[in-house]
């Protein structure tokens, strides 16, 4: 009857919550960035773009290279985000290398974070394509040294955030714990982000069983285990971070584009999309996702920045690898390098430097 109670509460809040999203989608992106709504905009062709070259750089995972596996056009490349209240700075790996000198920044979270740590690393090598640095990888830790500059930027790969542990009866989703905290501790910057891996059903799903306080499910409805999962990693966010030593920031619910209707056209996908959706606002609306996350970030008394990125990437249907990561079919999920998650980290060194 608990959980039963908890699904009904849950799902009243999230109704109310949707009723005010749509009007509320860019305000407390604009009340955290300040004055300026870096989040508000519209992509605009710029010749100048991309931020680096995919065949020069050595951090780029091959799932991500899209013109390595043959992808022919490269319009998708070319677009950049303007806001609508004020200019985004362009970013100078040079002036970010200084500020950060001696620095830690770690990306937590899924592929996504893989998708934006591989794009800061290549944004920043471009700009010192001769420095030394050094990769390393080692189980669900990997980082790059920009060693001229001891600017240590690294990845904890986490599909979840909180635990999934192997136990005697199978593979289980802990909402209710986060040991791997402790490999987050030390950092300058943190950048979360988990989301993906929650919708996963089937063989895909990489759990057998999810636990909330010391009880066992064959299953939970998916938006009431991220908010539990959520609610764990703010409460781990209170507990250890020292905003007067640590930046906290978090990202947006990054948008897939396996369904033409998200954008009004049923019969499509991702795959041969060249151009962003021009519209002056995305069809499919606000992701539930994206109010789950509200209601946890609402909720810390900890400065987290929200990186909101999801409208500004619903637009971006023409910029997945599509048929072209070596590795899935169609893949309308993760996004070409360069490409969209290099907006991500321009959104974000300016936030940094706010």
């Amino acid at each position: 009857m608990g959980l039963l109670l908890l699904h009904a509460l849950f799902f009243f809040t999230l109704f109310l919550l949707c009723l005010t999203a749509k009007a509320e989608d860019f305000g407390a992106a604009e009340k955290l960035a300040g004055a300026c709504n870096l989040f508000r905009g519209k992509w605009v062709y710029d010749a100048s773009y991309p931020l680096y070259d995919p065949s020069t750089c050595p951090f780029i995972d091959p799932q991500f290279n899209c013109q390595k596996h043959g992808r022919q056009d490269k319009m998708y490349q070319k677009y950049r985000w303007m806001p609508l209240s004020c200019p985004l700075p362009r970013f100078n790996g040079l002036n970010f290398l200084e500020r950060y000198r001696g620095k830690k920044i770690m990306f937590v979270g899924d592929s996504l974070s893989l998708n934006q740590f591989n794009s800061l690393a290549c944004m920043i090598h471009a700009w010192v394509p001769k420095t030394r640095s050094t990769f390393r990888q080692r189980d669900a830790l990997s980082s790059v040294t920009f060693e001229d500059y001891g600017l240590e930027i690294y990845l904890y790969r986490t599909a979840y955030l909180v635990d999934l542990d192997r136990e005697k009866v199978g593979r289980v989703l802990k909402l209710d714990s986060i040991k791997s905290g402790d490999s987050w501790m030390g950092m300058d910057v943190l950048i979360f982000n988990t989301w993906h891996w929650w919708t996963h059903t089937g063989n895909a799903q990489p759990w057998d069983y999810v636990q909330i306080n010391n009880k066992l499910y064959k299953d939970v409805n998916r938006f009431i285990a991220y908010y539990k999962g959520l609610t764990t990693w703010a409460k781990w966010v209170e507990r250890n971070v020292n905003p007067a030593k640590t930046k906290v920031f978090f990202l947006g619910i990054s948008p897939v584009h396996y369904q033409g209707k998200d954008w009004n056209e049923p019969t499509r996908s991702c795959m041969g999309e060249t151009e962003p959706f021009f519209g002056l606002k995305y069809p499919a609306g606000t992701p539930m996702a994206w109010v789950v996350v509200k209601k946890v970030l609402n909720r810390i008394t900890k400065p987290v920045y929200f990186l909101d990125v999801t409208t500004l990437s619903q637009y971006r249907k023409d910029a997945h690898p599509e048929g072209y990561s070596g590795v899935m079919a169609t893949d309308c999920s993760h996004w070409c390098l360069p490409g969209l998650p290099d907006t991500w980290n321009e959104l974000l060194s300016a936030a940094l430097s706010g």
